[in-house]
């Protein structure tokens, strides 16, 4: 029907029933079996939808840019006629998994810090990480501009021997922090998954 910010205005205005009763009150739990109604219409609980996306480099998680550049949207458009939301965030640059969904519960579980979800990546770098870097950064993280980031664990990726690539499981969820976690210490990030 709306928004949520569109549903609070609805609210507000009183505009909304729940059992035939009005409800001006914001953040009122409607339990399952409640009959919801706005505009003289009884609202259905629309279908829960998951859609798991193996996100390719050179998409953005957005629902539209208006630089015209291609977005995940494009590649799930005929997936579902309901209208998903991607759960988190990849960089254009990232590849890797990407949930998107319409199911505002598990989103908020999942994304929010208070719930510690871990994500782990494999990270190449432009140069071999030298291991006193992997140590310090294992053992006491890394300051950057937004506060310090530790990661959960580090390691070099499959048998170590290729030190360029590195496994990393963190639970921040701030904006491009495993990029900007290596930069600091002088690497770049050639590919992220």
């Amino acid at each position: 029907i709306c928004s949520r910010r569109e549903a609070d205005d609805l609210i507000r205005a009183g505009a909304v029933k729940v059992n035939g009763v009005v409800v001006t009150e914001m953040g009122y739990k409607v339990k399952p079996d409640d009959s919801v109604n706005y505009g003289g219409e009884t609202l259905r609980k629309e279908k829960l939808v998951y859609v798991l996306l193996n996100k390719p480099k050179d998409f953005i998680t957005t629902m539209d840019d208006p630089g015209k550049r291609k977005t995940v949207y494009d590649l799930i458009k005929n997936a579902c006629r309901e209208r998903v939301y991607p759960v988190g965030r990849l960089d254009r640059n990232t590849t890797g998994v990407l949930l998107l969904t319409n199911d505002g519960e598990l989103t908020k579980k999942l994304t929010h810090p208070k719930h510690g979800i871990k994500k782990i990546y494999h990270v190449s770098l432009d140069k071999p990480l030298a291991k006193p870097d992997l140590d310090s950064i294992a053992k006491t993280g890394v300051e950057l501009e937004d506060g310090h980031i530790l990661p959960d664990q580090i390691h070099y990726a499959a048998d170590g021997s290729n030190k360029k690539e590195v496994g990393l499981e963190i639970h921040s969820g701030r904006n491009r922090i495993v990029r900007r976690l290596f930069e600091h210490l002088g690497y770049e990030v050639v590919k992220l998954d």
